[in-house]
């Protein structure tokens, strides 16, 4: 099991290159507030600078007055947004998917996975992120379990957190682990 620490920038020349190693499948990985979405945006506008056009889905949060209170769910090709999930009230029992700290829409988890099908193959994949819901539960995003397995994108880039490694490394074991790390200076990690 591979663990690398890189850039965007690194981790695309290195795909552009093809010199060198270059996965197949990058799980990316990192504590809570790390930077895992914020290394996926970076590497979508790096890739498009590249003349690349990335297809997938991203999960940008959602900030109210500094807190995290939503998530939604950009798919990449069109620019669509949906909200995906909102925090859940501790007393309130909410119909649909729910994790214990998220509620789901089911239509956009529904509109997630249609997005996810229409891709047959690409050359660059990013789904940030595949959590509990797909790897523990198989609910969510399933699609994009499908379309890893199916092993049809040059590179996927797919977000995973730490506590969900071992059951995404055992469905993916040809995946190398790429580690995020909080970098408050912003400055490119080795």
């Amino acid at each position: 099991m591979a663990v690398r620490v890189a850039s965007p920038v690194s981790v695309l020349a290195s795909f552009l290159s093809q010199t060198g190693e270059c996965p197949e499948l990058l799980l990316i990985s990192g504590d809570s507030g790390a930077g895992k979405s914020t290394w996926c945006l970076e590497f979508l506008r790096q890739a498009r600078l590249s003349g690349l056009a990335p297809l997938g889905l991203l999960s940008p949060p959602v900030y109210q007055n500094g807190r995290k209170v939503a998530i939604d769910l950009l798919a990449i090709a069109s620019g669509e947004r949906r909200r995906l999930a909102e925090l859940r009230q501790a007393d309130a029992r909410e119909p649909g998917v729910s994790t214990e700290n998220w509620h789901f829409d089911p239509a956009a988890l529904n509109w997630g996975n249609r997005v996810l099908e229409s891709i047959q193959s690409c050359d660059l994949l990013l789904i940030d992120e595949l959590g509990p819901l797909e790897l523990n539960r198989a609910e969510g995003l399933t699609s994009g379990l499908a379309l890893i397995d199916q092993r049809g994108c040059r590179l996927a880039c797919v977000v995973v957190r730490p506590t969900l490694l071992a059951a995404a490394r055992q469905r993916w074991p040809w995946g190398e682990i790429l580690e995020i790390t909080a970098n408050p200076a912003g400055e490119d990690l080795p």
